[in-house]
């Protein structure tokens, strides 16, 4: 898989339409199958956070008013993104807050966003459930740190992305899996996942071929010398 970046935030409610905001941010980069670099930072966005989402989180009032600025964290955070795809477990949530917080320095987001969650109920719909700690524990995948914190669900979702990918592989035979597969496969209902997985094998071989003819079909021979 080309680079990816997967994102993770926690914040003070369930939606930036209704004024709710971040309070923690982490990404993690994949490069070659493996997690190569990370950021991970609070940030003071200014609002109060409700005494569930401290039980949940851990997070605290004392903490975000401690922390750097939302607009400089999101600023260094982008840079980090940088123009990679990006992935997370639910990522209609995260997206909406990474485009809200985004808007609110001056910045947009052109990247396409794949979602771990919908991958993982077309591809392990054996698992109990899609929760990121229940496949963490199901796939028997690396856990480090609490959960409901940023940095620990990032790796989490990163780690389950890899291990999706090498089911793809393993299962379907592809040569390799890219972003905009995954960004297809979550689209496409799981009774015509072979469907999908067919043609974009198809398409594989397709290119090959035009590749080994330098593009295109084969050239005629020109006329023999004397």
């Amino acid at each position: 898989m080309e680079p990816v970046v997967v994102i993770d935030f926690e914040t003070t409610g369930l939606s930036p339409d209704h004024g709710d905001r971040a309070t923690e941010i982490a990404a993690v980069l994949i490069r070659e199958g493996q997690i190569v670099a990370r950021y991970q930072s609070l940030m003071n966005a200014g609002r109060r956070i409700p005494a569930f989402i401290t039980q949940l989180t851990g997070i605290t009032d004392a903490m975000v008013r401690a922390a750097p600025p939302a607009s400089q964290v999101m600023a260094e955070v982008a840079d980090f993104v940088g123009d990679h795809p990006l992935i997370a477990h639910n990522a209609a949530f995260d997206r909406r807050f990474w485009e809200a917080e985004l808007r609110r320095i001056g910045r947009c987001s052109a990247q396409p966003f794949a979602c771990s969650m919908l991958l993982a109920r077309r591809l392990l719909p054996e698992a109990p459930n899609h929760k990121l700690g229940t496949l963490a524990e199901f796939a028997r995948l690396p856990v480090t740190g609490r959960s409901h914190r940023a940095q620990a669900d990032a790796e989490m979702a990163a780690h389950l992305t890899l291990y999706l990918e090498q089911r793809l592989i393993e299962r379907f035979g592809l040569a390799a899996v890219t972003h905009p597969l995954l960004g297809e496969l979550q689209r496409t209902p799981k009774g015509r996942l072979a469907t999908c997985l067919g043609r974009y094998t198809q398409r594989g071989a397709d290119s090959a071929t035009a590749a080994s003819h330098g593009g295109g079909a084969p050239k005629a021979p020109g006329p023999a010398r004397p």
